[in-house]
């Protein structure tokens, strides 16, 4: 019989005794652990405190599955049963029975570090995520260890790269492990998602699925159930791909495939039903409530990882807030936010239920306050807390919030976002003191002239070959000061240097060109002309006189502007009625109305435009702030570990 170190030897003794282990020792080359444990207890039966009779006992109960029952006679023999004699048997019953800190313990409290312990501490160590020291423990195991055991390691190698890359957000380290089997080819897929190379994983993925129909076609006892049992991890990840894609329609048919085959996988089943519920969002709510009783199924918090399950229990407050089940969604964030106080997303869709409930002041009250206790994640609270004093027509308010957020103070969208904003308050000061002072533009627009040619004017210093900039300051300066606009002028480039290799017959025949020259048609047969004769001499016809009109007055002296458009005459003062329509479409193809106004100094506003300020309106804006975006699915399956060998008669004992 195996309990890992080879064949247990018989104890000494004649008659009964001598017989029981005799038996014991051919059921465990057999495999038959139900018959070997009782043969076992009746040997205990006559002495209880046999060592050899209690490790057997507990290699049975571990081979049947007792690891409860194999702990608890550990732990009623520590006299007899020492660390250094049965110490990874019980290691491997606590991390069997989810009491993975225990086996930790239990592991290091060991002496001798076997090849044996190696493996199960490396286990221990990726269920605890603690990926940087498990990777280590697989990289030595691999590099001392000569067995025909190294496949398996390498795929476990290979899920610790896999879980790196997705859940730590780190560049995976490329050791050039081989993709030669469905496992390994899987968890290259992982890696690549981790990564964001989408398009790559989707064929990795292929590519796994195609080894894995190769690998169970060659046992005959496998069956198509079979085979689509094994495949669905794999199609689960695909769906993944697919979703992350944006193709939603054909992740949600594969979801539902791999669900209708109810894999014995607790895990796999809850994330497929997780990233369901993130499709439907907050449509097919029937569906959703159906779905999310997979999630809670006995078992996955054991099988998944830390953030999977957060995404899980996120995804579950959002639906109870969608459902209106404002007293099951606030206790689910409760419960969150105690595992998490420093998570903002909790606290996201407890503004968003507040909001829903129309208490926006007390939502702002929650987001100041879990900004000024976790300013780490101040930034995307402060962005919300902008958003909803948006709502509620506070734009002052607003852009003191946004100007508070030192990460983006200076990118172009916040900027952007603040003069728009000081704009329509019509502040115009506190809209150039947002842009940092170098919206020259702005400030012409707005008759800040003086200003705005100051900071041309060295914007263009900084870079003296810039013409575009130097275009701007002459067309400001000729606002203020025409003679220094004159000698600005000097350093515009001829219109030599500014010309273009433009072929115009090119460019009129072009596809876009909205006249084309036509040349004339050459006549087939033309001749030269013939010289006129006496005969060919045509009679030229009398002219006729032109008929008046019938109101023709010939003392009334005739309109001089009579033969120009009605539009273009002196007197002409347009319609009374209606407004002049926006000419559109005139010019050229691809000119803009606008272009070139925005360099004619004459058409710049002397005095800024008002404009109503907002909320000013009949009606006020009632709109809740947009719910946070849901949490990204989960990943289906983090890594794939290579599936526990048969047992064999003898050797290993088949754990």
């Amino acid at each position: 019989m195996a309990s890992g170190s080879g064949p247990v030897s018989m104890a000494s003794g004649s008659g009964p005794v001598s017989a029981l282990w005799t038996e014991i020792n051919r059921c465990g080359q057999n495999g038959d652990f139900t018959r070997a444990l009782k043969a076992v207890n009746k040997i205990l039966y006559e002495n209880k405190d046999d060592v050899t009779a209690l490790c057997c006992k507990i290699v049975c109960l571990i081979q049947n599955g007792g690891f409860k029952e194999a702990l608890n006679v550990i732990n009623t023999h520590t006299k007899s049963l020492t660390s250094d004699m049965i110490g990874f048997e019980k290691a491997y019953c606590e991390y069997r029975l989810n009491r993975v800190e225990h086996a930790l313990k239990t592991i290091q409290g060991i002496p001798e570090q076997t090849d044996k312990l190696k493996e199960l501490y490396a286990q221990v160590l990726y269920r605890l995520e603690r990926y940087d020291e498990c990777l280590a423990v697989y990289k030595d195991l691999i590099r001392n260890s000569q067995d025909d055991y190294e496949e398996e390691r390498k795929t476990n190698l290979s899920a610790v790269l896999a879980a790196q890359s997705t859940w730590e957000n780190t560049s995976p380290e490329d050791l050039g492990l081989p993709e030669s089997s469905y496992e390994l080819c899987y968890n290259a897929a992982c890696c690549l998602i981790g990564q964001g190379q989408l398009s790559q994983a989707m064929q990795k993925l292929q590519k796994a699925e195609e080894l894995c129909r190769k690998s169970l076609a060659e046992d005959s006892d496998v069956t198509d159930e079979d085979v689509e049992a094994e495949l669905a991890i794999i199609h689960s990840q695909m769906a993944y791909v697919m979703q992350l894609q944006g193709r939603t329609e054909d992740a949600l048919q594969l979801y539902n495939q791999v669900i209708k085959l109810k894999p014995s996988d607790v895990g796999l089943l809850a994330v497929t039903a997780n990233n369901i519920i993130t499709i439907n969002k907050d449509q097919n709510v029937f569906d959703s409530k159906k779905k999310v009783k997979l999630t809670s199924a006995e078992g996955v918090e054991h099988k998944l990882a830390k953030k999977q399950l957060q995404a899980i229990e996120i995804n579950k407050a959002l639906l109870a807030m969608y459902t209106n089940q404002a007293d099951q969604c606030k206790k689910l964030l409760a419960s969150q936010q105690a595992q998490s106080p420093g998570h903002p997303r909790p606290v996201l869709i407890q503004v968003a239920q507040l909001c829903r409930e129309k208490q926006h002041n007390k939502a702002i009250e929650l987001l100041q306050r879990f900004s000024d206790q976790h300013p780490e994640s101040a930034s995307g609270i402060k962005l919300t807390m902008a958003q909803l004093y948006l709502t509620q027509g506070h734009v002052t308010k607003a852009c003191d919030i946004l100007k508070s957020i030192e990460e983006f103070k200076y990118k172009p969208g916040m900027i952007s976002a603040l003069v728009t904003m000081y704009t329509n308050e019509e502040d115009i000061d506190s809209a150039i003191d947002s842009d940092g002072g170098s919206a020259a533009n702005y400030k012409l627009k707005y008759g800040r002239k003086k200003e705005a040619t100051s900071d041309l004017e060295q914007l263009w210093k900084q870079n003296t070959n810039d013409v575009h900039t130097l275009a701007q300051l002459i067309s400001a300066y000729s606002l203020v000061d025409q003679d220094k606009a004159k000698a600005l002028s000097k350093h515009l480039p001829s219109p030599d240097t500014m010309s273009f290799n433009v072929d115009v017959d090119e460019l009129e025949n072009s596809h876009g060109a909205t006249y084309v020259r036509k040349k004339a048609a050459k006549v087939v047969g033309e001749s030269q002309p013939k010289e006129q004769g006496p005969q060919d001499v045509k009679k030229k016809k009398k002219k006729k006189k032109g008929k008046l009109p019938k109101n023709y007055d010939p003392k009334s002296t005739p309109d001089p502007e009579r033969w120009l458009p009605i539009r273009e005459r002196s007197y002409y003062r347009g319609k009374k009625k209606g407004k002049k329509k926006e000419q559109v479409g005139r010019g050229t193809q691809g000119a803009t109305s606008g272009g070139s106004a925005e360099l004619d100094a004459s058409k710049s506003a002397s005095s800024p435009p008002t404009s109503p300020q907002p909320g000013s309106g009949t009606g006020t804006a009632t709109s809740n702030a947009v719910p946070p975006r849901q949490q990204k699915p989960a990943v289906a399956g983090a890594a794939r570990k290579k599936a526990p060998q048969k047992k064999k008669k003898g050797g290993k004992g088949g754990w």
